[in-house]
């Protein structure tokens, strides 16, 4: 068992939890727990471009917000244990299937495990390796991951500390995140494509508009915009916002969808900015979206 997971500090809870015996705040022990593999043929254009990404789904995770529309593995924990040697080949059956890269959803509190899997495999991958992630991260966890992750596609989901606290309980998200989302632009540099137009290298950065927070989603823009490269990083703005029946009643704001009025006035405020990148299309607010997570491929 990996040392770390002894007095887990890879996330911003910290909470110091022995994972060999209970779980931490991400809601884990120390063994791998995933819910589905597949080729996900919605990502970014760039990212599933052909036959689609290779995406395993990790349960758990250290934000467990209150709106996510992946509740049933994040907060309710869904998923079956794999060991690092299976997860290897895990990626490599999804690269014999055709998979555009192997995108890893929410794996901060697995990565050193998803590291001994990568050690055993990367050399046999012909496709990126996709750090898909939450955005609550500590620079030293993503410091890891140099050398093995060629795409970063984080979240930055709040800026304002009062907001990451109401749906987050995570007053510092704002701060971890573009912290994190710096060392992530420093690690894999200039954006670059192969000739299908598959992106290569690179960092994207996903922002999910929120109903009634469009001005928050705007301050994040603007730091985007101040500290970070055109030629490294582009933006996804999403408006699948889906207002769950799990979202509780205290946060009646959160019970509607996002308003064409709100999802547009963010995007024209990015084009405003020169900021680069991606946006959806309304219809894709749904919970059809929302993957079954039925242990396939695990």
């Amino acid at each position: 068992m990996n040392d770390v997971f002894r007095e887990c500090r890879l996330c911003p809870r910290k909470c110091g939890v022995d994972r060999s015996s209970a779980a931490g705040f991400c809601g884990m022990g120390a063994e791998i727990t995933a819910a589905k593999a597949y080729l996900h043929k919605w990502e970014e254009p760039c990212i599933s471009y052909k036959n689609g990404a290779g995406t395993v789904f990790f349960s758990g995770c250290s934000l467990h917000c209150k709106f996510c529309q992946n509740n049933y593995i994040s907060n309710e924990l869904h998923g079956k244990a794999v060991s690092p040697e299976h997860l290897g080949d895990i990626f490599l059956s999804l690269c014999d299937k055709g998979a555009d890269n192997i995108e890893l959803v929410t794996p901060t509190h697995f990565v050193p495990l998803i590291i001994e899997a990568l050690d055993r495999v990367k050399h046999r991958l012909n496709v990126p390796v996709v750090y898909n992630t939450g955005g609550y991260e500590l620079p030293e966890t993503i410091k890891m991951l140099d050398g093995y992750v060629d795409i970063y596609l984080p979240d930055i989901k709040h800026f304002s500390p009062e907001v990451s606290q109401r749906y987050s309980d995570a007053p510092d998200y704002f701060e971890c995140a573009s912290a994190a989302v710096t060392e992530m632009c420093r690690q894999v540099g200039k954006l670059s494509y192969n000739s299908e137009g598959g992106l290569l290298r690179g960092t994207i950065i996903r922002h999910l508009v929120l109903p009634s927070h469009r001005h928050d989603s705007m301050k994040i823009l603007d730091w985007i915009a101040e500290n970070t490269d055109r030629d490294s990083v582009l933006v996804s703005i999403m408006s699948q916002y889906t207002p769950f029946d799990f979202i509780p009643d205290s946060l009646p704001e959160l019970k509607r969808h996002v308003t064409k009025l709100e999802y547009n006035s963010v995007v024209r405020h990015a084009a405003e900015l020169g900021l680069d990148g991606f946006t959806q299309e309304k219809s894709s607010s749904d919970e059809k979206y929302v993957p079954d997570f039925d242990l396939s491929g695990i």
